[in-house]
């Protein structure tokens, strides 16, 4: 017999009510924490910061401001999503695999469209177009 300890984990059955939304918030806290683990999250994030930054010196409206936390948000969330399927993939093929590799370059290409979206929208704020 195997003298190492289970690593095996009971699924506890979720909670209903008002628990369950604070289950789901711990949750999303702790997917936000794995997320910082993340170069690119980290690089987004500062990417945002120096968005504020020239916002604040281009005197950047409400609505600017508004619409460029939401772009900023959302690629959060994109990367999010785009990290959960590269640690599924490597899980469930952790050899090299072309399939894998798809999965992969989708989730960053992605990332790539909603960082192509929001980086038009701060050159067009930054010019003054709008």
């Amino acid at each position: 017999m195997d003298s190492q300890k289970s690593t095996h984990r009971v699924v506890v059955p979720p909670r209903g009510g008002l628990l369950h939304v604070v289950d789901a918030s711990g949750y999303s806290i702790a997917g936000l924490r794995r997320l910082l683990h993340e170069t690119a999250a980290r690089l987004e994030l500062v990417g945002g910061g120096i968005v504020a930054l020239g916002f604040l010196w281009r005197g950047a409206t409400l609505w600017h401001w508004l619409v460029a936390a939401c772009l900023l948000a959302l690629i959060l969330a994109v990367e999010a999503l785009n990290t959960a399927i590269e640690v599924l993939t490597d899980r469930l093929s952790p050899e090299w695999s072309q399939m894998a590799k798809d999965a992969k370059d989708l989730g960053s290409f992605a990332v790539g469209v909603m960082l192509v979206v929001t980086s038009i929208f701060v050159a067009i704020v930054m010019i003054g177009a709008i």
